[in-house]
């Protein structure tokens, strides 16, 4: 595959980790693409950003990254030159100012989407129960379980923090609205992708479509990777 084509570095969003990505990689590679998954701490938005660019450093040549719902925000995040494009799935996508918060609330919550608070360590963990009701309603019992099992709290600073400039504004963006996210409902995601000028594209799937729906994730990445190129 042409040097030209960017290494895929996919970003894991709140409540989970690089294994959230486990059924793109590997097609992915399949496909010739070089794929990365950067780990996130959580453990606030500057935190984050460092350890995406503690990945990026790593790379050579050209980048393309992919955000899933908070990452949204920790992709739009980093400087790095070495960026050509971004990819959102279901992301958040805060503009200069605005912290991830305002824009998850952007819209009235969809009836099952969880409650949710910090406990006494400033950490936000997701219910178990939600990952069967909102987090991945369309994957298996089994599947819900063990997205429960290894999920990673999210700590507020995370949330609370103004964004900066965003990349968005200074890179091409592609956009995958979830048009089932009971988390983040399509409406905020449509008023974020169009705000940021995204090429976007639809699908009626769930909040986690990279676990639920992967086949059509790894269109819109590759498709986005070849446009890049």
């Amino acid at each position: 595959m042409s040097r030209n084509i960017p290494t895929i570095v996919l970003v894991h969003g709140a409540w989970a980790d690089g294994s959230s990505w486990a059924r793109v990689i590997g097609p992915l590679q399949q496909q010739g693409f070089a794929v990365q998954a950067a780990p996130l701490p959580l453990t606030s938005l500057a935190d984050d950003v460092a350890a995406l660019d503690r990945v990026l450093e790593r790379i050579d040549g050209p980048v393309m990254l992919v955000g899933h719902a908070y990452a949204g925000a920790v992709v739009a995040g980093t400087r790095s030159e070495k960026i050509r494009s971004l990819v959102y799935v279901a992301a958040l996508a805060p503009d200069e100012g605005e912290t991830v918060a305002e824009v998850f609330y952007r819209a009235e919550p969809h009836p099952q989407a969880p409650r949710l608070a910090p406990d006494d360590h400033g950490l936000i963990w997701l219910p178990e129960a939600a990952f069967a009701t909102a987090f991945a309603q369309d994957a298996p019992a089994a599947e819900q379980a063990l997205l429960a099992a290894v999920q990673r709290p999210i700590a507020v600073p995370c949330i609370s923090t103004p964004a900066g400039r965003p990349l968005w504004r200074d890179r091409p963006s592609w956009y995958l609205v979830a048009e089932e996210d009971r988390m983040i409902v399509a409406e905020i995601q449509r008023f974020m992708a169009t705000r940021m000028g995204a090429q976007i594209r639809t699908a009626p799937v769930d909040h986690s479509p990279m676990v639920t729906a992967p086949e059509i994730v790894l269109a819109i990445i590759a498709d986005a990777a070849r446009a890049a190129a």
